[in-house]
């Protein structure tokens, strides 16, 4: 990793911290929750030396990228326009995009919105779904409720200002470490959990409450990568990244333009065996061939849980590169 260019363009009003290496076509990287570039650590160098410019992010909110102190700066649209103009702003015309968790709908949305600039896209742990035509006056975060009934679910845990800052900054190591644990599929592996966690709980109870800290770390995740965690998150904090989930509310009404334009770039997706946190339910990845115009693969990772690239990084290149050198 000393060989990786470190750098800050000026995109959108603010300023974004990224991480390159190599040349030939653009690939940009789009990390999510509570992440960074490092997440990508494993795949920086493999599409490196297969031939691609990588240029990692880390994206609105986290480490050295600015940190807007409004709630609504971390909008959708907002999330868009930060990787469009990154890619004008890399002296680039086009880019393939790659999302992993958050980073997905990012990626899927770019690419709905801009097929001009993303020619094609790959997202890791959440499968794409189409815009979405509610009722006047309802939200995803009424249809969340809904579907959550009488218990808590993370992302409305998140909605309240600082209650899940509270939560999660008392100990960033305790956080940081229980949710790579958590959803990993070390901890059905492990026999702690049968399935993976969908991310629901007991009312009353808090999120890190949920969370199962290891007595040894997985062997996916040094003490050096939990180290480096920290350490971004103890800088930044974590009101930047919980903020994209206060916007899911907006999301129906900025996708309303978008609702059945078909997404017909060339697509990727690859998710973990465990992972139920981010929507992999059996019937979203029967759903992914009808919903995407040009699937061209479709990867369960078995054993894997949500943080694919860092539990799984030889698969992930592997899928990768074969997708990036058939475009």
């Amino acid at each position: 990793m000393k060989d990786f260019k470190h750098d800050l363009i000026t995109v959108n009003g603010i300023e974004i911290h990224y991480v390159e290496q190599g040349s030939g076509p653009l690939v940009l990287l789009c990390h999510g929750f509570p992440e960074s570039w490092y997440s990508w650590r494993h795949q920086i160098p493999a599409l490196a030396s297969a031939g691609y410019r990588v240029v990692a992010l880390d994206m609105r909110g986290y480490g050295q990228t600015s940190q807007p102190a409004e709630i609504e700066a971390y909008g959708l649209s907002s999330l868009v326009g930060d990787v469009v103009q990154a890619v004008s702003v890399l002296g680039e015309e086009q880019s393939v995009i790659v999302g992993h968790d958050w980073g997905g709908p990012v990626a899927w949305y770019a690419a709905l919105m801009r097929p001009d600039v993303f020619r094609a896209v790959v997202s890791l742990s959440v499968p794409y779904n189409p815009p979405l035509s509610l009722p006047d006056g309802i939200t995803l975060n009424d249809v969340m409720r809904q579907v959550a009934g009488d218990r808590d679910y993370y992302r409305l845990f998140f909605q309240e200002p600082g209650v899940a800052e509270a939560d999660l900054e008392a100990d960033i190591r305790k956080t940081m470490l229980g949710l790579l644990y958590s959803i990993s599929g070390d901890i059905v592996r492990d026999g702690v959990h049968s399935i993976g966690w969908d991310g629901h709980f007991t009312k009353g109870e808090t999120l890190t409450d949920q969370l199962v800290i290891p007595d040894e770390l997985p062997p996916w995740l040094s003490e050096e990568d939990l180290t480096f965690y920290i350490d971004e998150i103890t800088r930044s904090g974590f009101r930047g990244g919980i903020n994209w989930y206060r916007n899911i509310k907006n999301m129906t009404s900025i996708l309303a333009p978008f609702v059945g334009r078909p997404l017909n770039q060339p697509s990727l997706y690859l998710y973990g065996e465990y992972d139920l946190i981010a929507g992999n339910s059996a019937e979203a990845i029967e759903a992914l061939p009808s919903r995407l115009g040009n699937l061209q693969g479709l990867y369960k990772l078995e054993g894997a849980g949500h943080w694919l690239q860092q539990e799984r990084p030889e698969e992930v290149n592997r899928a990768l590169i074969k997708f990036l050198d058939n475009l």
